[in-house]
């Protein structure tokens, strides 16, 4: 009898450790997140979703809306109607929170719609193949925000002609884990 009641005791006491442990290394799997930069320098909006495959890695899928070239100007008659969608993987090198610190990012992103100006119209349609590299800073396991910038390269073949195929993007974005 005795035997028993210790060995209930060191079952609960087992029970509770593990779940405790457990609770502390669970961290929120969900984030939206939100470049402003990109909002008030050049009109683009970027809002984005990031899921936490473990306190190292996430992958995510962003859409990018008035999505610009080089952060090319739209003075002179000339306009952007083109959409992104980015699908990318994030390695997080950070060791206090779960996906902080300095993060590195391949991804794949498709582009479409058109550029016109007032002498032409190019079909911006076009897969882009890039990697990246940023910081995030994690505030409580709930806010999020930092720095990033990308270099990739375009595929299509009217946007080759008129632009460069190497683009460059950069931001700063918050955003909310859940």
């Amino acid at each position: 009898m005795k035997n028993a009641v210790v060995m209930k005791k060191f079952l609960t006491l087992f029970i509770l450790g593990t779940y405790a442990l457990y609770a502390q290394s669970d961290y929120p799997k969900n984030e939206i997140k939100f470049n402003f930069l990109n909002t008030l320098v050049v009109a683009s909006a970027e809002v984005g979703y990031e899921h936490l495959i473990d306190n190292h890695q996430s992958v995510e899928a962003e859409f990018l809306f008035n999505d610009r070239m080089n952060y090319q100007s739209e003075s002179g008659s000339r306009n952007f109607k083109t959409n992104s969608i980015k699908i990318g993987y994030n390695y997080y090198f950070g060791q206090d929170h779960a996906c902080s610190g300095l993060y590195v990012n391949p991804f794949i992103k498709y582009r479409f719609g058109d550029f016109v100006d007032d002498v032409s119209t190019v079909n911006m349609n076009a897969f882009i193949l890039g990697a990246g590299i940023g910081y995030k800073w994690n505030q409580s396991d709930k806010f999020v925000f930092g720095p990033y910038a990308n270099i990739a390269r375009n595929f299509g073949e009217e946007t080759k002609n008129r632009f460069q195929s190497i683009e460059f993007n950069a931001g700063f974005s918050i955003g909310y884990r859940f």
